[in-house]
């Protein structure tokens, strides 16, 4: 792992004791005695336990304790109780400020091991996908809209079954940890079925027991499911989820739509029909996006949705990871402050054979 370089805030921190330091025994020396500004030469500690260690601070408030007794020898304030108060007040906030040190320190630590057990489970929940299976190529690009986060409640998986490639991604309603949590049932749910489930529309049934079993109340998935076949036809299951974008080699852009809606995972009614299969034929050089609506309802500054088929020639790029890059480069712009929603794209370029080896 590379070691981060400290940002400007910190920088400006760690400098900020000094600063304080000095500008006080400037103000003393001119204004004299009699203003009183001895004790704000506390402030270098002070200051100095927000960034660094303990030692440092120790060091500082040192440092601001031999400024705090030359000060107040020149301005003669150890005749009465002024130069020792001054100096109590330093050596105290110097003591504090150790301890503050210390406490940071241990939460910083705590908190860096709370990151690396993250990534470790995101490593497992959202797998890296293949970049060539076959004659498709693809490229997956996720960004989370909790702060510091790698994941959340999106989710995609690519599994090569006897059957066919299968795509699933998915949006569970929510955030936080709830969602990960029902992300991880669908995706485990996906894994198993999707590899020995000889029926897409099998398939997408035993994700809706999955999830039926784990959500309570009135959650739910959105998903969609795609089986590319030999001969470049893609078979598609949605569960309420948005129409993929389809691109083709000529520069046409289209969303194919099913015949009927069907609700999302964990809102079927028993007894009813589920969703329907609809079918989709793929020429060399057509590409497929999958997303979730964070994507496509991420607002600009004039209040209008990103507008993803406008933006469909950016995904010419030379190959798919840099045509996806592109796109989410051009979703960051447009899109107005933080991220309100996670935002998942899968990116299938249909072609000739590939060698997965020499793709990697």
């Amino acid at each position: 792992m590379t070691a981060q370089r400290p940002t400007s805030g910190a920088t400006v921190l760690s400098w900020m004791p000094f600063a304080a330091m000095a500008v006080v025994a400037v103000a003393d020396v001119i204004a004299g005695p009699s203003v009183g500004f001895l004790p704000l030469v506390a402030l270098g500690p002070a200051f100095a336990s927000l960034v660094g260690g303990w030692r440092r601070t120790a060091v500082i408030g040192v440092v601001a304790l031999v400024l705090c007794v030359g000060l107040g020898l020149y301005d003669d304030l150890f005749a009465g109780r002024r130069g020792l108060t001054a100096s109590a007040s330093v050596a105290g906030v110097t003591g504090v400020g150790v301890a503050a040190s210390v406490m940071r320190s241990r939460r910083e630590a705590e908190l860096e091991s709370v990151r690396s057990v993250a990534e470790a489970a995101q490593r497992v929940l959202l797998r890296p996908v293949p970049p060539a299976v076959g004659p498709l190529q693809l490229a997956v690009s996720y960004t989370s809209a909790l702060a510091e986060a790698r994941v959340g409640g999106d989710l995609y998986e690519v599994v090569a079954s006897p059957y066919g490639v299968r795509v699933v991604v998915g949006d569970v309603q929510g955030k936080g940890l709830a969602a990960v949590e029902t992300a991880a049932v669908v995706l485990g749910a996906f894994r198993e079925a999707g590899y020995d489930e000889p029926d897409l529309v099998g398939l997408g049934e035993r994700l809706e027991r999955s999830v039926s079993r784990e959500l309570d109340g009135e959650k739910f998935v959105t998903a969609i499911l795609a089986e590319m076949r030999p001969g470049g036809s893609v078979v598609f299951l949605s569960f309420g989820h948005p129409a993929p974008m389809l691109l083709r080699a000529d520069g046409d852009v289209s969303f194919p739509e099913p015949s009927s809606h069907a609700p999302p995972l964990g809102l079927g009614i028993p007894g009813t029909d589920g969703p329907r299969p609809y079918r989709v034929d793929l020429a060399p050089g057509d590409q497929l996006l999958l997303y979730t609506d964070g994507v496509t309802e991420a607002r600009g500054q004039d209040g209008a949705f990103y507008p993803l088929a406008d933006r469909a020639r950016l995904l010419r790029g030379a190959d798919p990871q840099s045509a996806l890059a592109a796109v989410r480069k051009d979703l960051a712009a447009y899109a107005v402050g933080a991220p309100h929603d996670d935002a998942a794209m899968l990116l299938i370029r249909y072609g000739d054979a590939v060698d997965a080896e020499s793709a990697v």
